[in-house]
């Protein structure tokens, strides 16, 4: 497939534009609907802080979609509106709990709700995984539903430091956005997707990032785990066969793996899976004496050697990966070290 380029830097420039400009916007719609986060013992928050800055990256998002869509050659109509269904239930949802902070249940219902509106629109896992996939080839629809609900918490629950989730997803969004553009079979629809997701939260960023003005709330996190869920559906599971699993994981690293860690933790303390923590990776890393700015550097680090990885395991330079990792293992030594180093000079002060 032939790629406009010209199509995808409009989609990514068109959301960040207006996402940049709408922020402001959405600081004052926050504060009218009462839609601010206090400070709390789990929260990191010194100070109220208006949520709802989602709205920005949606308007962004939606605004990129409306112009470039028209566009698109080849554009699944189906697929196409109820991804668009799906990402408006999504938003309301998200506007509703920041507002009156909606119950577990309440939230779950909604996600599932959506779920099953991009399945029955024909979004669909779709690998090759022989043998195994011939077996579960019939319980796609349900492996589709669990992958978006499971991507739309996993953003969710990191979005806890200022700019974490913003700059987590652009660089996960970046990276699936490379993985189509590469694949033989990726499709203008899902780089267009994470083209424009990427510009939207890189919009969001000057005033979300460490010291934030405003934060995302569940209205822009809960969308953003949404469209990268949807748009790996559409893009990197049709793309690379047997190596989508790893890819896609890769891809979206971060968020994928707190959320495994935070459920067995909860699991293992017998504390329910939706119970809020300070186990996370950030919320850790803060607590053992990096400031915000510092944890959330180093998370976009782990996350963009994760991304690497996942492109150079799809264009198959195996040599590439193998430094990749190793330089991965080295840093992470490097890192372990200096915070070593700092706790034992401060000891001796």
């Amino acid at each position: 497939m032939t790629h406009d380029w010209l199509l995808y830097i409009a989609a990514f420039s068109i959301a960040f534009g207006v996402c940049l400009l709408t922020t402001p916007t959405a600081k004052k719609i926050a504060k009218k609907l009462g839609a601010i986060d206090y400070p709390k013992s789990r929260g990191l928050n010194k100070e109220p802080m208006p949520l709802m800055g989602g709205l920005a990256i949606v308007a962004g998002f939606f605004a990129a979609l409306i112009i470039v869509s028209p566009f698109l050659s080849n554009l699944p109509k189906r697929q196409f509106a109820g991804f668009i269904i799906g990402g408006i239930l999504i938003v309301i949802t998200g506007m509703f709990d920041d507002a009156y902070e909606l119950s577990p249940k309440v939230k779950f219902s909604a996600q599932l709700a959506v779920a099953l509106i991009v399945v029955l629109s024909g979004i669909r896992l779709d690998f090759v995984m022989y043998p195994l996939w011939e077996y579960l080839k019939g319980f796609s629809p349900i492996l589709t539903v669990i992958w978006i609900i499971g991507i739309i918490n996993a953003v969710n629950l990191i979005d806890g430091v200022d700019g974490l989730a913003a700059g987590v997803t652009s660089i996960s969004s970046i990276c699936l956005m490379i993985l189509c553009i590469t694949s033989s079979s990726g499709t203008e629809l899902a780089v267009v997707l994470t083209a424009a997701l990427a510009g939207s939260c890189l919009g969001f960023l000057p005033r979300n990032f460490s010291p934030a003005e405003i934060y995302m709330g569940d209205t822009g996190s809960t969308f953003l785990g949404y469209v990268l869920g949807v748009s790996s559906c559409i893009g990197v599971f049709k793309s690379y066969a047997i190596l989508s699993i790893v890819i896609a994981v890769l891809a979206m690293a971060l968020p994928i793996l707190d959320t495994a860690f935070a459920i067995i933790r909860r699991a293992a303390n017998h504390k329910p899976i939706m119970m809020a923590d300070r186990g996370h990776l950030h919320h850790r890393l803060i607590d053992s004496g990096y400031s915000h700015r510092q944890a959330v550097i180093i998370l976009y680090g782990l996350s963009a050697v994760s991304a690497v990885v996942a492109i150079l395991i799809a264009v198959q330079d195996y040599r590439a990966t193998i430094v990749v990792a190793i330089f991965f293992m080295i840093l992470i030594v490097m890192l372990y070290t200096y915070r070593k180093r700092l706790n034992q000079d401060d000891d001796k002060k």
